[in-house]
């Protein structure tokens, strides 16, 4: 493509409105532009490495034995009434009705499509000799984004890949989730994206059921827990503290006695630190949750976060929540922000640093009082395990420096922007749906899910965000918009012209998209256009090079350009290409 025939609109200043470097490069090299607050266009460069990223994440699911469909956007309101998420949505659903005669049919677009294909798949699959199955689509998806910024990072317009897997039983499930996986691993690697998988919350299923895709990058919205040493990852919901049980409890002799102070109208960490002049360390936080419908309270370091997930794990239940106000009264005789482990009257479980706090603060189960100086075993008790020790649990958000559940080393916080999630579905939807096979028995069952998601554009984002320097973007050869930029230093020189010309039409014989620079422009300005968009290799024609026959070929991350006889740069151009295709292909897993 000629520069001077399409529509590459650079900016040589950063847009007041862009907060993140993908945002402002992707600004800048005139790969998209801002409709409204959350919805871009996507301009000519963008929208061919769009269109890379989504045929390479095609061929990878095509090679794992997925199934390409295409589901309409138009969803009816019906099927997320069926499955209890036109309420979980709230506004992100991005709802609507439209007039067919004298009715009024309310639809919505789709921001997801769970529900449309086990609606297929319960209409068209009836037996276990169908299954297993998984099918995918690259479409276009629809949130209503409350807050939409950082470029296409966060919109409410976006392309999504996403796959669902229908399995007969959980060996089935782990194959497909296994083969989606590796999927993902290579789609990444070859998109030229520095990816890290970690752990995800998995959801009633349990186990390693759930991961993320990160890609490790500053401004990031997501936060990981990452061992250095051994690789382990995990985000904040998911992540293990590698923390373990202690016997350790203070001993008598440095007890102090246990002493009720009031605390008028302070029910928070805070409030309480500031009118008794502790620190958050030496509290202990008692949350009161309903699990499986009953009371249980849970002890948690005052400066730490509780961890639903593990909480609900710890406990065997199938869902908790916090208590309301009636039940906390009736466990504690106090109202909220007042609980402790002294004389609570319900069952009690601890974080395993609970034992480790001597002399702590804790509610009175009194309105506007604390206790202080309360220690485990004279106080109050916790169950214990055979041995005797305290039995106590992982209950809190990991944080920087917590122990690796994996190794000996520790955690270290990590912004991430997640481009893929993988995890395993079971069955809400499919019998929400109706969607069930026969076995071999002829007894019927719900078919089991997996669900594999990809943000197409957030690849894009990604490299955008990760790959660059101060000079502009710097794609990699897979998904670059266009693998070399000609540039023809005189436009208005036949000569530089001709040759230009002639490499032009040599490169595109030989399957090389090219982007030649044409343009009646000064050397210095195509350079630094050349430099903001970032294609791979650049070959320059004419100035004193072309007058001593030759060619200047460098790669965008090259310090110099190398020199070449003007009658070997097509073929030098070509060896280049191949040889780093080689390379790439070379680290894929």
């Amino acid at each position: 493509m000629r520069w001077s025939k399409t529509f590459i609109p650079t900016l040589k200043e950063v847009p007041a409105d862009a907060e993140i470097p993908s945002h402002k490069l992707m600004l800048r090299a005139g790969l998209i532009r801002q409709l409204m607050a959350g919805a871009y266009t996507y301009l000519p460069l963008g929208l061919r490495a769009l269109k890379k990223a989504e045929a390479i994440v095609r061929e990878e699911m095509d090679a794992a034995g997925a199934v390409e469909i295409f589901m309409p956007a138009l969803t009816p309101i019906e099927l997320y009434e069926r499955t209890n998420r036109l309420e979980a949505f709230g506004n992100v659903l991005i709802k609507f009705e439209v007039k067919r005669g004298d009715r009024r049919v309310p639809m919505a677009l789709g921001p997801t499509h769970e529900e449309v294909v086990t609606d297929l798949v319960s209409r068209h699959i009836s037996s276990y000799r169908q299954l297993p199955l998984t099918l995918y689509q690259i479409q276009t998806k629809f949130r209503n984004e409350e807050r939409p910024r950082f470029g296409v990072l966060r919109t409410s317009e976006f392309l999504m890949k996403d796959a669902y897997s229908f399995s007969t039983n959980l060996e089935q499930l782990n194959q497909a989730y296994d083969a989606m996986y590796k999927a993902y691993c290579r789609i990444f690697s070859r998109c030229g994206l520095e990816y890290v998988p970690v752990e995800a919350e998995s959801g009633p299923i349990g186990g390693d059921a759930s991961h993320e895709f990160m890609i490790p990058a500053a401004n990031g919205e997501d936060t990981i827990l990452r061992c250095e040493s051994c690789g382990y990852g995990a985000n904040v919901e998911r992540a293990d503290t590698g923390r373990k049980r202690s016997s350790t409890t203070t001993a008598e002799a440095d007890q102090k006695p246990k002493t009720e102070l009031a605390t008028p109208n302070a029910g928070s960490i805070d409030a309480v630190c500031k009118m008794l002049k502790c620190k958050p360390h030496k509290m202990i936080k008692t949350l009161i949750f309903k699990a499986d419908g009953k009371t249980v309270a849970v002890l948690i370091r005052g400066d730490h976060e509780a961890n639903e997930n593990k909480i609900r794990r710890a406990l065997g239940a199938t869902s908790i929540e916090l208590a309301d106000e009636a039940t906390i009264r009736a466990a504690t005789n106090a109202p909220t922000g007042f609980a402790g482990p002294v004389g609570i009257q319900c069952e009690i479980i601890a974080d395993h640093d609970i034992p480790l706090i001597a002399n702590a603060v804790t509610g009175a189960n009194k309105a506007d009082a604390h206790f202080v100086n309360v220690n485990l075993g004279r106080d109050y008790d916790l169950a214990k395990d055979e041995s005797g020790a305290w039995k106590t649990f992982d209950l809190r958000n990991a944080a920087a420096d917590d122990p690796c559940p994996k190794c000996a080393g520790k955690l270290g916080l990590v912004h991430g922007i997640e481009v893929g999630h993988v995890f395993k579905l079971g069955t809400k939807y499919t019998v929400a749906l109706d969607a069930t096979f026969l076995d071999e028995k002829e007894q019927r069952h719900p078919i089991i899910m997996g669900c594999y998601g990809i943000g197409v554009n957030r690849i894009i984002a990604g490299l955008a965000e990760t790959k660059h320097d101060e000079n502009g973007m710097i794609w990699p050869l897979s998904v670059a918009p266009y693998s070399v930029i000609l540039i023809s230093l005189n436009a208005n020189d036949a000569a530089v012209t001709k040759v230009a010309d002639e490499y032009y039409d040599a490169l595109q014989k030989a399957g090389v998209d090219v982007l030649y620079d044409d343009r009646d422009q000064r050397p210095g300005f195509k350079f630094k256009d050349a430099d903001l968009i970032g294609l791979p290799l650049r070959v320059v024609v004419g100035g004193k090079g072309l007058g001593e026959g030759k060619v200047e070929i460098k790669w965008r991350t090259d310090a110099e350009a190398t020199k070449v006889d003007v009658t070997a740069g097509v073929q030098t151009t070509l060896e280049l290409l191949e040889k780093r295709r080689a390379e790439d292909a070379a680290k894929l897993p």
